[in-house]
Parts: structure tokens; C-alpha cells; sequence
């Protein structure tokens, strides 16, 4: 059985710890090990100019750091019975964040979403970056309502159910969901909207939305109805759905707009 890579980046917030758990229950699912970095900018640490009280200084956060993530990770560790590598390094975030996909070539990454519209990560757009960088699945975690390791996930699906089986980990992630999984389907026309074929085998719940300026409002009601934890999207431009009017920039407007954990496929 494939081990998914599963890249975890992180800002040390407090919600850096739902973050982890949201992690570690998806590292559970398919399988994964998890991998948790940092980045901090120079820029916050050193603000003397004599070289020799920088390296001090450095030297000194680097101990911080290190504590202060063990303090994070050791305790979920021990709790879920789960290991968790991790690193961290000094210098711009979203070079050395380019840098570690790169060189690891994660298969999942999971970063934190933000309830504003601001998706900052340390002051970067790493929500977007990534998202342009990364073409395998991203996964934007929520603080509240977060996915729990070893409970059931209340998992909806937007705009096709069929797409949900392109995922490599698609049958571990359906043994995990609770019944009925909720299909939420957004449309140019409901009138003329074909009905989609839903799974025999698993009850569903299906709900159409015609697009309009209210569309991810109402949406997202229908979301916290129904206590979603996660929704999955596909970003894939040759969406098998046809009848769903589902652009890259609707996905903008999702992150932006609805506060439940995103589960976004790979290109």
C-alpha cells in the first residue's frame, strides 16, 4: 500500500495545533507520514547590526523554534500514536516553501485556512501560492471544526460525486465518512439540470444550487447545516461534470468565502 507523503506548513499560530490534528486524521485515512515545516524570516529575529550579536541571536531562536514545535508535535504524537518528522529554517517563506516541494515532492499538503479573506501565511499568500505551485492535493484546515484522527469525517462533495473517485485515496476516504455523504452541486440552470447517477452502495443526500451573486452564501448555510468538516473540490479544468458552471475563480471565492475544511484535488 502506497505511503502518502503529506507536507504540513505551518506559522506556529494557535490554530496550529487543529491544523495538526486535521493532518494526522487524513494521515490516518491514506496512510500517510506526515512532515511538518516552518519557515520564519531573518527579518523577525535580527535587528542588531554587529554581526557576531546576529549569529547569537540566530543561534538563540533556533532553540526556540525547535522547542516550541516539539511542544506542538510531541503531545499529538503520543496522543494518536503517530510520528511526525519535522524541520525548519531561517529566510523568505515562500522561496524556501518552493524549495521543499521541490525537493520532497509531497503528494498532499495541508496548511491552515483563515476565516478572512486575507489567507496570509506569515505574511505571504501561501494559500494561493501554493495552490499555483502545488499540483497534487492541498488540503485547507480549518480551526474550528476541525477533522478529529480516529472519528468518522462528515464529508461533502462539490459539484460531482463521480470526480471524487479520480482521487488515488478515494477508497480509504469513503470507508472513513459518515452516511449519508452529501452532495452539493452548483449549477447554471436547476430547471434543465440533469439528474447526476449517486452511488447505490452508499446513501447520499444531494442538494442543487442555481448560480447566482448568493450562491456560496447560500452554500456555505447549507454546509454549517449539516455539520460538514470537509468539503471536497476538484480544481481539475476538464471536470468530468458538465452541467456544473464551476471555474478557477469560483474556487477563490470558496476559500475566500465558506469556513469549512477544503479537501482541493491535484491538477
Amino acid at each position: 500500500m502506497k505511503k502518502y507523503k503529506i507536507l504540513v506548513l505551518s506559522d506556529l499560530k494557535s490554530s496550529a495545533v487543529n491544523t495538526l490534528k486535521s493532518s494526522v486524521s487524513l494521515a490516518k485515512i491514506t496512510n500517510g507520514q506526515i512532515e511538518f515545516f516552518y519557515v520564519k524570516k531573518p527579518t523577525e529575529i535580527v535587528e542588531q547590526e554587529n554581526q557576531l550579536s546576529a549569529i547569537r541571536t540566530i543561534n538563540k531562536e533556533h532553540i526556540n523554534v525547535n522547542k516550541k514545535i516539539q511542544n506542538l508535535i510531541n503531545p499529538i504524537c503520543n496522543e494518536y500514536g503517530i510520528k511526525i518528522d519535522y524541520s525548519f529554517t531561517f529566510g523568505n517563506v515562500k522561496n524556501e516553501v518552493d524549495a521543499y516541494i521541490k525537493e520532497h515532492q509531497p503528494d498532499i499538503i495541508v496548511l491552515g485556512k483563515r476565516k478572512s479573506k486575507s489567507l496570509n501565511f506569515v505574511g505571504d499568500n501561501m494559500t494561493q501560492f501554493v495552490i499555483d505551485k502545488h499540483d497534487g492535493v492541498i488540503m485547507l484546515a480549518t480551526n474550528k471544526n476541525h477533522l478529529e484522527p480516529n472519528h468518522e469525517i462528515s464529508l461533502g462533495v462539490l459539484n460531482s460525486y463521480e470526480d471524487l473517485f479520480n482521487l488515488d485515496f478515494s477508497v480509504n476516504l469513503i470507508d472513513h465518512i459518515q452516511e449519508p455523504l452529501k452532495s452539493f452541486k452548483i449549477v447554471k440552470n436547476s430547471k434543465v439540470q440533469e439528474k447526476e447517477k449517486l452511488p447505490e452502495d452508499k446513501k447520499t443526500v444531494e442538494y442543487v444550487f442555481e448560480q447566482n451573486d448568493n450562491t456560496v452564501k447560500n452554500l456555505s448555510t447549507y454546509l454549517n447545516k449539516n455539520n460538514i468538516n470537509l468539503l471536497y473540490v476538484n480544481r481539475d479544468e476538464k471536470n468530468t461534470n458538465q452541467d456544473a458552471d464551476f471555474i478557477k475563480s469560483d474556487i477563490n471565492d470558496i476559500i475566500n468565502n465558506i469556513n469549512v475544511s477544503l479537501l482541493i484535488t491535484g491538477r
